[in-house]
């Protein structure tokens, strides 16, 4: 798989040099979020890529969100802002149902959490990147975020990334925060192969597990482009926060990592014959160890491959092997 890092402050502003031009269509899921949503929309208007169309996917809200997403459309036309009501089957299944709505039609796909902040050029930097992929290669752009707390003031950058990423990587943890995730056509369109009806995790890993395993490029930015917002309702939050990092732990113990891979194995039956050779040869060594005992499990994840982006998490990643947690 092609993986492409980004320099974080490019001369002219835009990665590559090129003026992006095509238009991009913003996923945005809501859900009771009327306390933050009015910085999002801001942020939006704020943009210095202006040829976008917001879809919203509202998951039955019973606070303010649906009044201010109706004001929203009223200020920029029904043509430019479309809101309708979600699957209502967590949010994963939410973004899932408008990435793979054939009735949206762009040329990018940006995600959208509800309560974060865009940085100005996030679209620009964003469609420059993926505008060096080939119109038939899979390709996401996704960027590392900047931690800010409930009054939107900073608290850190999230963890910077420095293995490459690649599907061997994909099989063991996510590395795209979803809202910072754009796509191309051909990446859309591979992810609705699949289906939004498929069982995984988080749609950011499903993704990333996706257009990894087809050979996609995911382009990994170094500089932030989102302001992530931390507070009690984050269904997911920050790989990087100690409070985050034992409830992983907590739960890798109790048995919900294995019940997310195998939803994942499950998931990416569904693309076995778009994989590369490799991937498909990695994916059978990964689902064959899986099911052995100790010590061959061991070996056979060694032999596929697998790995997580940090020391520590490959030590958790080998100890989850040896207990039967993988």
């Amino acid at each position: 798989m092609a993986s492409d890092p980004l320099p974080a402050s490019p001369a002219n502003g835009l990665i590559g040099g090129r003026e992006p031009s095509a238009p991009v269509a913003i996923l945005l899921c809501t859900y009771n979020g009327a306390r933050f949503l009015p910085q999002q929309l801001k942020s939006y208007e704020a943009q210095d890529f202006a040829d976008w169309r917001l879809f919203v996917s509202d998951d039955g809200s019973r606070d303010a969100t649906l009044s201010l997403l109706e004001a929203f459309q009223k200020k920029h036309g029904a043509e430019r802002v479309h809101i309708r009501r979600g699957p209502c089957r967590g949010f994963a299944a939410n973004f899932l149902s408008l990435i793979c709505d054939r009735s949206i039609t762009s040329t990018y796909y940006a995600l959208s959490d509800q309560d974060d902040i865009w940085a100005a050029d996030k679209l620009s930097r964003a469609a420059a990147a993926l505008a060096a992929a080939a119109a038939d290669e899979p390709a996401v752009y996704c960027s590392r975020t900047r931690l800010i707390d409930e009054a939107g003031a900073d608290i850190r950058l999230s963890l910077l990334y420095k293995k490459p990423p690649h599907f061997r990587n994909a099989l063991t943890q996510s590395l795209a925060s979803g809202n910072t995730i754009v796509l191309n056509e051909a990446a859309r369109q591979l992810l609705m192969r699949a289906g939004p009806d498929v069982n995984v995790a988080a749609h950011d890993w499903w993704i990333y597990l996706a257009i990894s395993a087809a050979g996609g490029r995911m382009l990994y930015d170094s500089a932030p482009t989102v302001g992530y917002r931390m507070h009690a309702g984050n269904v997911i939050g920050s790989n990087r926060a100690a409070g985050a990092q034992m409830r992983r732990a907590g739960m890798l113990w109790q048995g919900q990592y294995k019940t997310w891979t195998d939803m994942h194995v499950r998931a990416l039956e569904r693309l076995e014959g778009v994989m590369t050779d490799e991937n498909r040869r990695t994916f059978e060594q990964f689902r064959r160890a899986r099911k052995r005992s100790v010590l061959p499990r061991a070996y056979g994840l060694l032999r596929a491959g697998v790995y997580r982006q940090t020391f520590l998490g490959n030590i958790g990643l080998l100890a989850a092997a040896l207990i039967g947690k993988v």
